[in-house]
């Protein structure tokens, strides 16, 4: 650990001794120095406005440090920043482990990115909390840091707006109409893309783009994904259903389509997952 007037910093695990994601180190600095990496940092390196504001410069940009604001940046990426005003206040992570790269890419974090939050959101104070947690508890095996690290990343994913891009929450609740409708009205076979579409009041092709911003499938691909997790309730709930009567409980207008795209979707058959589940 690192305690100064100014600057506070805690180095976690070891390379040597790493777990499958950790911390490297956290910390805060509350006279942000100008810094600049023209080789970058041989982590993944997140750092935030706490207060004041900031210039970080990568790739040629240059993305504004203000309050509810952040960088991630990908490892051995040259960079710099500079602080905007007299005083900046900033808190970083750094870490990295074995699945780091695959987390980030399953999450859609995986390029260096500045990143933009609603005051409100837990990813707010989520780093602080971290830290914080670090100068009460004594994590010696880091197994709290690293979950603390994963659901950071997941807050991320789900508060952070980039450019003018919609953060995931936002997207989620503007669907929210469409997902309670689809939860209400799968076991119809007529549910269409057209009908979401209309109470949306969008076209077929935006509310199409508004899933696959949220959920990376389509609106019709969604409804798909209900209608099998019913199906599987429904096969574990009421065993002495038929296949048959499943499909049709589920929306499925064809037995055979069901059942492929259950296959398709579960790696085994219906009646294979009726008994492994029943």
């Amino acid at each position: 650990m690192i305690l100064t007037p100014h600057h506070l910093r805690f180095f976690l695990t070891t390379r040597e001794h790493s777990l499958p994601l950790f911390i490297e180190s956290i910390g805060f600095n509350s006279r942000q120095e100008d810094v600049s990496r023209p080789e970058g940092y041989p982590c993944f390196h997140w750092i935030q406005t706490v207060s004041g504001e900031g210039g970080f410069t990568y790739k040629g940009g240059t993305f504004r440090l203000g309050e509810h604001s952040g960088v991630l940046l990908l490892p051995g990426e040259a960079h710099a920043y500079r602080r905007a005003t007299k005083v900046w206040r900033t808190l970083y992570i750094t870490f990295d482990g074995p699945i780091a790269a695959a987390v980030l890419t399953a999450l859609g974090l995986k390029h260096t990115r500045g990143y933009h939050w609603d005051p409100d959101s837990e990813l707010h104070s989520f780093g602080e909390n971290m830290l914080h947690s670090m100068v009460s508890e004594h994590d010696l095996s880091g197994l709290d840091a690293s979950a603390n690290m994963y659901r950071f990343l997941t807050l991320l994913r789900k508060h952070g707006q980039h450019s003018s891009m919609p953060s995931l929450s936002h997207n989620v609740e503007r669907l929210t109409p469409v997902l309670t409708f689809m939860e209400q009205n799968y076991a119809s076979p007529d549910v269409g893309l057209r009908d979401m579409a209309v109470m949306m009041n969008v076209s077929a092709r935006h509310l199409n783009t508004l899933f696959k911003q949220a959920f990376g499938v389509t609106s019709y691909a969604y409804l798909i994904v209900i209608r099998l997790r019913k199906a599987k309730e429904m096969m574990t709930e009421y065993p002495q259903l038929t296949v048959k009567e499943i499909s049709e409980r589920v929306g499925f207008r064809d037995v055979s389509h069901f059942v492929a795209t259950f296959r398709r979707a579960e790696g085994i058959t219906p009646e294979k997952f009726k008994i492994l589940y029943t």
